[in-house]
């Protein structure tokens, strides 16, 4: 490479007003559902608001979206509304008096699928009722964003409880997420919850599209279609591959999907860490083949939430992601200025 393209890199691309080829969304949450901080956004490249109902009501999330919509009136800019739903999930049961539990490596612990029962260190309950059936000794129970990792013992489906023994020494709360690597989880794609979030404030605020939490076959889609309706035509369906199944029903999902996001947080719960990077290659290399709009997604710029600048590795993650392919990032909890920048210069 030649001493000019070495000092070409040093200079900072002119922000000249040409639309950016891959677009952001960013997720409006409490710190950033204001109509003023909506602006800076806006300004700062925001292409699609998201909507995280994981959390929030529908009175909580409709005065975001007014924010939202005066903020687009003051200052022109217009962007894309996406409901993210929140999908089927298994989560840990409540405590007794509500206090955190120690784990320790090697001792072995009860799970109880009646959710009633207030846990201790000898015993916690889950919400997944087929759990004794579904998983057998061998398998690996991940808690808390894979923080406390499970090793199943045995399991006896007529008490409903499956005996584990526990990998690593870790403090568990109460109503923490759960993650059953390699096991296929008898679980609907749209719950009950999430067609009243679609129907009862989606489709009459006219939303732009739906990502789906937890997408698992073709058919998936092919029911959410139903839900809808006559609605169907005019919202978008984003599909979220976050366990194995999905990954093995990728191009089924692909051919029913109008949109698909590479949602790297529960894929990595589900598949070994180290080839996240390779299923992301590969999932964005095909929605382009199959033209079908992709996003990238999960801890892009996360440092970011607390310090003013992003590390090496993101800015290098966030570069790579738009070499790969990708149409559109997405924060959750981080800014979008920087990231604006770092696609800029990705371009180039």
């Amino acid at each position: 490479m030649s001493n000019i393209d070495i000092e070409g890199i040093l200079k900072e691309l002119p922000n000249d007003g040409r639309i950016p080829k891959t677009k952001i969304v960013c997720t409006l949450g409490p710190a950033s559902r204001t109509v003023p901080m909506i602006e800076k956004l806006l300004r700062a490249g925001m292409n699609v608001a998201r909507f995280n109902f994981s959390h929030g009501s529908h009175e909580y999330h409709q005065d975001t979206l007014n924010n939202l919509r005066t903020a687009m009136q003051n200052t022109g800019i217009l962007a894309a509304v996406m409901l993210d739903t929140k999908g089927p999930e298994i989560r840990t049961g409540f405590l007794k008096d509500g206090n955190p539990i120690q784990l320790k490596e090697g001792q072995e612990i009860t799970i109880t699928t009646d959710y009633d029962i207030q846990g201790d260190e000898s015993t916690i309950s889950m919400s997944y009722k087929k759990l004794p059936l579904d998983v057998k000794p061998g398998n690996t129970i991940l808690c808390a964003d894979g923080s406390i990792s499970l090793a199943v013992v045995s399991c006896d489906p007529e008490s409903g409880t499956v005996r584990c023994r526990c990998e690593n020494t870790a403090m568990l709360g109460e109503r923490k997420n759960v993650n059953l690597p390699g096991v296929v989880v008898d679980l609907p794609t749209l719950t009950d919850k999430d067609i009243e979030d679609i129907l009862g404030w989606g489709v009459p605020n006219s939303i732009d599209m739906i990502a789906l939490s937890f997408v698992r076959k073709g058919s998936d889609l092919v029911n959410v279609r139903r839900v809808l309706g006559s609605h169907a035509k005019s919202i978008m369906l984003m599909s979220k591959v976050e366990n194995q199944e999905g990954v093995v029903n990728f191009d089924e999902i692909l051919r029913e999907t109008d949109a698909f996001m590479v949602a790297r947080g529960d894929l990595g719960m589900e598949i070994p860490i180290e080839k996240i990077f390779l299923a992301q290659k590969l999932m964005i290399y095909k929605c382009n083949l199959a033209g079908k709009p992709v996003v990238t997604a999960t801890q892009m710029l996360e440092s970011m939430i607390k310090s003013p600048r992003p590390t090496r590795a993101e800015a290098t993650d966030v570069a790579n992601a738009v070499l790969d392919g990708t149409d559109c990032v997405m924060l959750s909890g981080e800014r979008s200025r920087s990231l604006s920048g770092d696609c800029r210069e990705s371009h180039g």
